[in-house]
């Protein structure tokens, strides 16, 4: 093969390659672990970061003042979507993000991307996310607000998330079937409105994917695949994963000086001013003897208790 054959091969090949990749949704391992430099902890095989299952649980206490504190000090200061409703408003929803995109259907372009899907077996659009879920995830869907006839989660979808998850969804969009949603025990979800429609009707297209596992926009907020999902309270916080386990710590170290102070406020051993403005060393000694006396009884893990009595120099 002469040399100018040869470049010409590359230049197809690369062009080739690129048109495939324009044409993928999921974002790529590297790309994903480029775009999220701050977690240093394991990751799933995608490249997403995998926060803890122990973090998770004890987030499921943290309120939202106190995340957002602890995210604002670190710069993060826009991270609060609001204005949802709620199925099952009574619980609490933490897991980690999966990110997926949504845009108004353009026939040539959902072709596109619907033909490199069914090359890899993927069937119906809606459905490539859901087979990808892992427990603890939380489907976040940017499904652009879309009412009529946008719907892509109706209870059978619903069930099948749920069934991959174990954990509801975020979704920024009209949900159907909400009836048959709310019978699911644990699909604690936040989502934009209801709509008995369904997505696609008929041979023409109005929406398509566009991205699984990418950044996306919730509301006001930038979301990343990974952060860990708190909902509660009628909103939904977006915490990046490397500051999941301080929020928690911090969560559990108020609430613990909050069940002290209240106690000892009630019984009259110290005033309210001495509780709500910087604690002199003999009340922080008092705390951490009342720690010891009472770490079997507290509402935060024991070790947890230990680990900070460690900490403290008094």
């Amino acid at each position: 093969m002469s040399k100018l054959k040869l470049i010409l091969l590359v230049i197809i090949v690369a062009t080739i390659g690129q048109q495939v990749r324009a044409q993928e949704v999921q974002i790529s391992r590297e790309e994903l672990i480029a775009l999220t430099p701050s977690w240093k902890g394991e990751r799933f095989p995608d490249g997403r970061p995998k926060v803890p299952d122990n973090i998770l649980k004890r987030m499921k206490k943290v309120s939202v003042e106190e995340a957002w504190a602890t995210m604002r000090n670190a710069g993060y200061a826009h991270q609060i979507a609001e204005d949802w409703k709620v199925i099952n408003p009574d619980s609490v929803l933490v897991g980690r993000a999966f990110t997926t995109i949504f845009m108004p259907g353009r026939v040539d372009v959902w072709k596109a991307i619907d033909s490199v899907g069914k090359k890899k077996g993927w069937r119906a659009q809606n459905s490539w996310p859901i087979d990808m879920l892992s427990k603890g995830d939380v489907y976040v869907v940017n499904q652009f607000g879309a009412k009529v006839d946008g719907p892509t989660i109706g209870d059978n979808v619903g069930n099948a998330i749920y069934a991959k998850s174990g954990n509801g969804v975020v979704y920024d969009g009209a949900l159907r079937d909400v009836e048959g949603l709310q019978e699911i025990g644990g699909f604690t979800s936040y989502y934009t409105s209801y709509d008995p429609s369904y997505h696609n009707p008929g041979r023409n297209p109005n929406t398509m994917i566009m991205g699984i596992n990418k950044p996306t926009l919730i509301r006001q907020v930038t979301v990343m695949p990974g952060d860990v999902v708190l909902g509660k309270m009628g909103v939904v916080v977006f915490i990046p994963p490397h500051l999941a386990e301080q929020i928690v710590k911090t969560s559990e170290v108020v609430r613990l000086r909050d069940m002290f102070g209240h106690e000892r406020l009630r019984s009259g051993v110290y005033t309210a001013g001495q509780i709500d403005g910087r604690w002199a060393d003999d009340i922080e000694k008092d705390f951490s003897k009342w720690l010891n006396d009472h770490i079997d009884e507290l509402p935060v893990p024991k070790e947890q208790i230990q680990e900070l009595l460690k900490e403290r120099t008094w």
